[in-house]
């Protein structure tokens, strides 16, 4: 990893130094391909393009300075091969990869990057973050913004309304909320969910500090039924975006692996962050990194899911719990995870060591005395040995805690800046 400390606050605009005007138009290319393997290998084969209206994103922080994400995507001008735009991101294809069925069977995946719409000849480079941290490239393709081939009409066209509205949205970080399992005459129900979701975030640190510097939108997309599929009791509804329970045959993991739609939907309004809401009282949700978050709303935990899908989706925070996982070797001995706020030990200097009190051991006892301090707490990344957290609690490892800790709130407060430049 990089010798720069995660958690100090450096104005970020001093890195990127590209013209938006020179490069881009102020709307988005989607570039949609697929992603295949199996535990041990990947590959990407390339799908369609398509022209989507609405730019959401930063004009200034054009180059990601975050270094966050497994996987990371690079916009080069093909005449000068100058770098003019890049960001990182996760997949569920990663996840999927260290599950035990990947073991056994390849699986693809369908996978998207937006980035502003080119004014001229550019190259895609896909680079993929491999076991030691380092972006290895897998995939390279030259596109002609002037191609014929790309796709120019929405496949489902719905219109946006405004939640929360700060300002233009190339000056602020933007949210898009979409409806999964609302039906016609269920949408004045996801509004008010909306309205609930958007109040309620802004409780949270440092979210209500930031207020200004965040949009909140909803699309009005319909589901023919208001079922959410949950596979293991037989259980299937005819939903605009076929999010399922038992992702990865885990009962609480809802996700859906129709990227397409999700895009397809999001693309109504302009967006960084796509959460979509889900019209479901049983207790679920998951988010990944720069890809989305889901939340099933109609249950008593809700709200503090929907928070803590938020930090993972949005700031690519890792859970802060430890146990016997559907997960096999996420995070290898000897090697520092890229996530802010867990650490392996292996370049502690580069987490959150500069904020632990000096009578504070490092690792961190469980006693009491050490439950409101920040420290080394070992049980993290879903497992229970080797990674630790900063915190006893926080809304990262438990839904009895009402806060971020002051390391997740501070990478929080990095992302939000770095998309609000």
């Amino acid at each position: 990893m990089k010798k720069i400390a995660l958690l100090i606050f450096i104005p970020i605009s001093i890195f990127s130094q590209i013209n938006f005007d020179n490069y881009f138009y102020s709307k988005t290319l989607r570039f949609d391909y697929h992603h295949i393997g199996d535990s041990n290998e990947e590959s990407i084969v390339f799908d369609e393009m398509i022209e989507e209206p609405f730019w959401g994103g930063s004009h200034i922080n054009l180059i990601d300075t975050l270094n966050f994400g497994n996987y990371k995507f690079e916009i080069l001008d093909k005449k000068s091969n100058e770098l003019i735009y890049s960001r990182g991101y996760s997949t569920l294809f990663r996840e999927w990869q260290t599950t035990k069925e990947a073991n056994k069977i390849s699986r693809s995946f369908s996978e998207s990057l937006v980035f502003p719409y080119p004014k001229d000849s550019m190259i895609v480079v896909v680079k993929s973050r491999n076991r030691m941290n380092n972006f290895i490239e897998i995939f390279r393709y030259d596109v002609c913004p002037k191609n014929y081939f790309i796709r120019k009409e929405l496949k489902h066209k719905f219109p946006n309304f405004k939640i929360h509205y700060s300002g233009a949205p190339s000056e602020k970080l933007d949210i898009v909320f979409i409806p999964e399992g609302f039906t016609h005459s269920q949408m004045s129900d996801f509004k008010n969910v909306c309205e609930i979701l958007t109040e309620y975030i802004f409780q949270f640190s440092p979210f209500k500090e930031m207020k200004s510097k965040i949009n909140v939108w909803g699309v009005e997309a319909e589901s023919v039924d208001s079922l959410v599929d949950i596979p293991a009791d037989s259980i299937w509804g005819n939903t605009i975006l076929n999010s399922s329970y038992y992702t990865f045959d885990s009962e609480r993991y809802l996700m859906t692996d129709d990227f397409k739609v999700v895009r397809d939907v999001a693309a109504n309004a302009p967006y960084d962050q796509i959460y979509i809401l889900s019209n479901s009282d049983k207790y679920g949700g998951g988010a990944i990194y720069n890809y989305y978050s889901l939340t099933a709303v109609k249950n008593l935990a809700s709200k503090k899911v929907f928070v803590h899908e938020l930090g993972h989706g949005l700031a690519g925070l890792a859970d802060e719990y430890g146990y016997d996982s559907t997960y096999i070797n996420m995070y290898p001995e000897g090697v520092e995870p890229w996530e802010t706020n867990i650490t392996t030990l292996a370049d502690f200097d580069n987490k959150w060591k500069n904020l632990i009190s000096e009578d504070v051991p490092i690792p961190t006892p469980d006693e009491e005395k050490y439950h409101n301090v920040i420290g080394v707490f070992e049980g993290a990344g879903y497992v229970s040995k080797g990674v630790y957290r900063p915190t006893y609690n926080s809304i990262m490892r438990t839904l009895k805690a009402d806060e971020f800790n002051l390391v997740c709130r501070k990478t929080l407060e990095k992302v939000i800046q770095f998309y609000a430049e």
